[in-house]
Order: structure tokens, then sequence, then C-alpha cells
């Protein structure tokens, strides 16, 4: 059964902020996010599922992570956000390939998948109809983190969790030091502050968390390491490609804080970096886990 959309009314706070996200849907940003897990990416949340719960999972992309906690918390429901039509339809392929938008005949006991399009500064759910709501990597990108999760906190039960993870990238840290990527982490820290988010997030969730009124909050922090070898080059030629083809690189040229030029020597930096037998980055993620 789909939730109740029905628009809540307590502690609601309608805000009209818009979301940008800055890394966009270009492929090279989908294969990163591709290899998302519950496992790997909320790891943290685990032990706070259990079958016959309602998720609401916002920002929910190419579905790795929404499908793994739909089959976790089976046979309860998981209902998956998005900003737009386009942009869900990469986690309905997802949900359809898992067995999980009950289209289909065996899917008995298997949980499943909602798809609704919705923002988070103003969803349109009940009061009170989820027992967890999660985001992964969407705090740093909104507009206004703090409504964001009142909204989040609005909509979940009584004694519910609200979860949230996210990088902050003025944590990252990586070797050999290499002068480019110090470039690329100054260019999309000021993308992402353009488009109105805060790259830096992680180290801000539980601050948000209190502003937002939440009292029993457990924060946390764990990493992403890339060492040499597979990894490496995995996630150094994920970016040679993102700073080069994705959406960021269409708002660095337009905006005039780099040229082609600038961005194609970026993108060689990351490859020679990757190729590297001693190239190790690890990526810092705050978290927490707020009772309603």
């Amino acid at each position: 059964m789909a939730v109740d959309v029905a628009r809540g009314t307590r502690g609601a706070q309608v805000t009209s902020s818009a979301n940008v996200y800055t890394h966009g849907h270009h492929e090279s940003v989908l294969r990163s996010h591709r290899w998302r897990t519950a496992e790997n990416s909320a790891a943290y949340l685990l032990g706070r599922l259990a079958p016959g719960q309602s998720v609401l999972d916002i920002g929910a992309g190419p579905g790795t992570i929404t499908c793994d906690l739909a089959e976790l918390v089976a046979p309860g429901r998981v209902t998956a956000t998005e900003l737009n039509e386009a942009a869900l339809e990469l986690t309905r392929a997802q949900v359809a390939a898992r067995g999980l938008d009950n289209t289909g005949p065996g899917n008995a006991g298997l949980g499943g998948v909602d798809c609704v399009v919705a923002n988070v500064h103003a969803l349109h759910f009940a009061d009170d109809t989820f027992d967890v709501v999660h985001a992964h990597q969407v705090l740093q990108h909104v507009a206004d983190p703090v409504t964001a999760l009142r909204e989040m906190r609005r909509v979940t039960r009584p004694g519910g969790v609200v979860a949230a993870r996210d990088g902050d990238y003025g944590a990252f840290t990586w070797y050999p030091r290499v002068p480019e990527l110090d470039e690329w982490l100054a260019l999309y820290q000021r993308a992402a502050r353009a488009n109105g988010g805060e790259p830096d997030a992680g180290r801000r969730l539980l601050a948000w968390a209190h502003a937002a009124g939440f009292e029993d909050v457990t924060a946390s922090a764990s990493v992403w390491c890339y060492p040499a070898g597979e990894d490496a080059a995995c996630w150094g030629g994920m970016w040679a490609d993102r700073i080069t083809t994705s959406d960021l690189a269409r708002q660095l040229l337009a905006a005039g804080w780099a040229t082609e030029a600038d961005l194609n020597r970026i993108a060689e930096a990351w490859r020679a970096w990757s190729r590297s037998p001693d190239a190790w980055i690890a990526i810092p993620h705050g978290e927490i886990l707020a009772r309603a």
C-alpha cells in the first residue's frame, strides 16, 4: 500500500527554498552512486532496522541503498523520493531490476518500494507516517538543512528515527599531494556553496539536528577509503570524468571560475594520482541518528 501523501501540520514549516544538485546525473556521477549499498553507506543505521517498518528514503538516486533498505525491512515498505520525475526514473529502474516494484509474481514477503516526487523542505506526507526517515548525501545539497530535518522529524512516528549521513569535503585527505587536486577541491566547494549547499556538511549534522529540535541524537563518523590499485583507479577516473563532463563542469565554465584547459589539467592530475602505487584517499562522513 502506498503511503498517504496528504500534507501534515505538526511542526510544519513550508519553504520555497529550491534545491540544486551540484553533481547532476551524468554517467560519471551515477557510476559512483551505484556502488553505494546499505552496508557501505548506512552501516550506522542497520541496527535500528527491523522487518515490517515503514521507511522514507529521501534523495534515493539510482536506488541501490533504497532497495537494500526495502529488503531489510520486508514485509515493510520503503518510499523513495527524488526532486523530479527524471531523477526518479533512475530509482524506478533499480527497483524494477531488484523485483521490488510489486509488478511481477513472486514478490510476496519481499517488501517493496513506492517512488514519489517530493521536496525535503516541504514533504507531502502526513505527520507520523514513517518509522525511519533516511537521507544519504542529501543535506549537504539543500538550501535549508534545519528545515529539512524538521520536516523529516514531522513525518517520523514518535519513537522513530531520523538518519542522515553526509560527506565533509573540507576533511578529505589524500596522498600523494597533488596541487591540482587542491584546486579541484576549492572549485567544488565554491560551486556547491554557490548552489546554496554546504559541502562540509558532515561536521555540522549534529548542530543542525539540535537546531531542528532533536534532543536525543547519536552522532558518529565513518570513512570511505580508496587505496592504490582498483579502488584508486575507480575514484580517480570517476572524478577525472566528472570534472570535465558533468553538471559541475558546465557550472564552472559558465561562471568563469575555470577554463576547459584548467578542467582538463585537473582531470589528468586525477588520472596520474590514481596510477601512483602510493595513491590513498580518505572520505570522512558525519552521521546522526535522531529520535523523533
